[in-house]
């Protein structure tokens, strides 16, 4: 429990004016009428009311003193993170030529009156490739495999693409060269012969090699309605692709594999066939994230003492690359600085600087001073007249950049031979900077236990602190000392609970990696970490209810399911609105209580819950109660309401 912070004031308006009234009549004893309408009362009240508001202020003390503590301690506020997503840069043509596209490409939203551009930077370098098919082979579950390589190049000739017509059965493309991040269109002369199945929802897919496992290849545009008429493909190749040898070839591999007809989809009745293939390259991915490129900056001159400070004309900053850095120039040249998280480890002639990303502070080593006279510099100080820049650095992050899909259209950064550009997919991971309050809330737990990951409490602590794209950390103890320590992470979003779903929720790779890297520095050395995901519970409700008169049925029903999703939610849902907590069960009659509580709910007359898969979407009544393992936690699924 903490310690109560004392009021140093706790009179308000209407003390003030009573205890002034009181005082009248030894200080103005002619002053007889004390009601509303004398002016001098008005005027008492108008006094009460700035004595009021000078009060308020003296109150703050001790928050002030409070947040100056945290400051003097190291507690920092976490920075804004930036909306990341995949970009598709589309050719004019396909080419005959390799295509390179470079980092730092700048893509942006459409700039209106109202609203300034939304800016992306693209992250690695991409190479659009000229795809060169060298194999084809058809397989089975049980590993058989047929060469038909000869047989798609032979005019006349088919292949069967699914050899027993069993869900495993595959038909693999090779190619000579890795077709990574590229989009890939595959023009298939194909016969009716797969009948049977839906043409807009067939029951396969597409993978690629990753070098470890098959992964999916996402289908962009199928025109062939399931290999069964001539027409075209159009995939997203992921970025890790191959080569593997299979059978007699090797290959960097795609496949088509056929699966078990799930929800709406019908099975095949026969295996389709294709006579001819023909590949080309329409394009290429990239990820991309929500920022600006700054260059070379200026920030002032040193005046050769301690503890300076510079402030960067453009904030938040986002976390810096290795060229992104401090120069301190001389007349006898430039010298490049490190950047530090602290000088707690810094020696006074380490050129050293700290850099706050929130305000874009960048502060050079202090001057400390001990009780008994003595002084220690901290990291070197620039010389008098020495000029300080940056290299460059880049701005951006925050909510702002949770920007839809098919919104960042415009290309900023010319490059021949794209013809258009657009984001596949919504951005994602954004997050503002670390409010006050919050920091207020984490400083004590970081003061108490220091930087040690020892126990599941710490472990909990240490990866809300690695990352403020971190909306909630869970860390289940190994259950024998050769296990891993677990810790699974939800990751903070700001789609709204009805639009929320599964995809939503995967986990960024850089974010592991920083999450990882961050607990790795802390742990024990007995002890390993595994980071991952909750298992997501889906959870349907079902509810019959009957509404008071006076109000719409449509305006009741939107109030119940906009409530459902709000507390059946892995992120702000539950009794405390942070979260549906690990573990924690559901009973009818918590949700009966949570929809007669409702305004305009006369009754609740039918309710129902449902287990849901949300990958499946196949769903399964439950009795009285939802449980959930340790590892769990729910999340709305189709919640279905009827007012009468």
């Amino acid at each position: 429990m903490s310690l109560p912070v004392p009021v140093l004031d706790d009179r308000r308006f209407q003390d003030i004016v009573d205890e002034a009234k009181r005082l009248i009549p030894r200080y103005c004893p002619g002053w007889t009428d004390h009601n509303l309408s004398d002016p001098g009362v008005t005027l008492i009240e108008l006094f009460a009311w700035m004595t009021e508001m000078i009060l308020y202020r003296v109150n703050k003390v001790p928050d002030l003193h409070f947040t100056k503590f945290l400051e003097l301690m190291g507690i920092r506020l976490f920075p804004a993170a930036a909306a990341r997503c995949d970009v598709a840069f589309w050719l004019s043509a396909p080419l005959p030529d390799v295509v390179r596209l470079h980092s730092n490409t700048q893509v942006g939203t459409v700039r209106t009156e109202q609203e300034e551009a939304i800016v992306f930077l693209t992250d690695e370098d991409l190479e659009i490739v000229v795809p060169v098919p060298s194999a084809c082979l058809t397989g089975t579950m049980d590993g058989r495999y047929e060469d038909h390589w000869d047989d798609l190049k032979r005019t006349g000739s088919e292949v069967k693409c699914f050899l027993t017509g069993r869900p495993g059965d595959a038909i693999y493309f090779g190619f000579e060269e890795s077709l990574s991040s590229n989009i890939i269109r595959l023009d298939v002369k194909a016969s009716i012969e797969g009948v049977g199945i839906v043409p807009t929802d067939p029951p396969w897919r597409w993978e690629v090699w990753s070098g470890e496992d098959w992964i999916p290849a996402a289908v962009h545009r199928d025109t062939t309605g399931g290999f069964n008429r001539d027409g075209e493909i159009t995939l997203f190749i992921p970025r890790r692709h191959k080569p593997l040898i299979i059978g007699p070839s090797r290959a960097h591999w795609l496949r088509c594999q056929m699966t078990k007809a799930t929800g709406d989809q019908k099975p095949y009745k026969a295996s389709p066939t294709v006579s001819k293939l023909e590949a080309v390259s329409l394009g290429g991915i990239m990820s991309a994230h929500h920022a600006q490129l700054v260059p070379r900056e200026r920030l002032g001159v040193s005046e050769g003492v301690a503890g300076q400070a510079f402030t960067v004309k453009r904030a938040p900053v986002l976390p810096r690359k290795p060229d992104e850095t401090v120069v301190v120039a001389t007349p006898e040249g430039e010298e490049r600085w490190t950047e530090v998280r602290d000088f707690s480890a810094s020696r006074g002639n380490d050129r050293h600087f700290t850099w706050d990303s929130t305000e874009g502070e960048i502060s050079f080593g202090p001057l400390i001073h001990y009780p008994d006279g003595t002084r220690r510099q901290v990291g070197a100080v620039p010389a008098v007249g020495a000029e300080i820049l940056v290299t460059g650095y880049r701005n951006g992050g925050g909510s702002v950049g949770n920007v839809g899909g098919k919104t960042l259209t415009v290309l900023k950064t010319s490059i021949p031979f794209i013809a258009s550009v657009e984001n596949i997919t919504p951005a994602h991971g954004g997050v503002d900077a670390e409010t006050i309050e919050n920091a207020k809330s984490r400083g004590p737990m970081t003061l108490r236990t220091g930087q040690r990951a020892v126990t599941v409490h710490d472990f909990e602590r240490l990866t809300l602190e690695a990352s403020s794209s971190v909306a909630r950390a869970r860390c289940l103890a190994p259950k024998d000392d050769s296990a891993p320590i677990r810790v699974l992470i939800v990751p903070r979003v700001t789609i709204s609970p009805q639009e929320l779903v599964l995809d939503d929720l995967v986990l960024p790779d850089d974010l592991v990696e920083q999450v990882s890297g961050f607990l790795e520095e802390r742990r024990l050395l007995t002890t390993s970490v595994e980071i991952g995901t909750p298992f997501y519970q889906g959870l349907t409700v079902t509810a019959q209810v009957r509404g008071s008169t006076g109000i719409g049925p449509e305006l009741l029903r939107d109030r119940l399911l906009t409530e459902l999703y709000r507390y059946i939610n892995p992120l702000i849902g539950g009794p405390s609105g942070d979260g549906w907590p690990f573990g924690r069960e559901l009973n009818v009659g918590e949700v009966f209580g949570l929809l007669s509580g409702i305004e305009g709910v006369m009754s609740v007359e039918e309710l129902s819950i449902y287990l849901a898969d949300l990958r499946t979407r196949e769903r399964r009544e439950t009795r009285q109660r939802a449980r959930l393992p340790d590892n769990a936690v729910f999340a709305s699924f189709q919640h279905q309401v009827r007012v009468k």
